[in-house]
């Protein structure tokens, strides 16, 4: 099987879904935020306060390539970073590599399920209230939406419940088995 690419915006899950599909499926993960403190020595928010949001788009690009390159196998799971579809031929990239999945939300759940994380992380919403997440994630989101259709699959989030996560993981994992029959 060719590797999984989840995308979709910040706090969508990726990593927590990645895991866990990784898990159901016997497969390898990579956490391409994890993968990008390896090679380049901070976590990407680190990066980004120390070199700016430009700089690090420009790392970013390389990353999948130089862990695709090491790994040996394709029976990966990636979770990317929420901004990786939209620059630069990354969108395309995935598509040719392997097969895309975008974990889509609706901004208001994005937002209250990013509360419910150390924002010191994430340097653009450091500081920010709920009412402002929002307001800074619905546009950004609404940008960078035509990148993430161009997944092969779109799941839709069912909503902000608990089990969400786990939800995902089991349609991903239910659409991967259709494809392999």
């Amino acid at each position: 099987m060719t590797p999984i690419y989840l995308i979709g915006y910040m706090g969508a899950g990726k990593t927590t879904v990645g895991r866990l599909l990784a898990e159901r499926l016997g497969w390898h993960f990579v956490d391409l935020d994890d993968a990008f403190r390896e090679i380049h020595g901070l976590s990407t928010a680190d990066y980004i306060r120390q070199y700016g949001i430009d700089d690090f788009r420009r790392k970013e690009k390389y990353v999948l390539e130089d862990v695709a390159d090491m790994a040996p196998f394709d029976n990966i799971v990636y979770a990317t970073g929420g901004g990786y579809p939209c620059y630069e031929d990354n969108m395309e990239c995935m598509n040719e590599l392997g097969t895309s999945i975008y974990i889509r939300w609706r901004p208001e759940h994005l937002a209250k399920r990013l509360m419910l994380t150390d924002l010191s992380e994430r340097p653009v919403l450091q500081g920010r209230t709920e009412e402002e997440l929002l307001s800074f994630i619905a546009p950004q989101l609404e940008a960078r939406e035509p990148y993430y259709c161009q997944a092969h699959h779109i799941i839709d989030a069912p909503g902000f419940i608990p089990e969400a996560d786990e939800q995902i993981a089991e349609q991903i994992c239910l659409l991967m088995k259709s494809k392999t029959r």
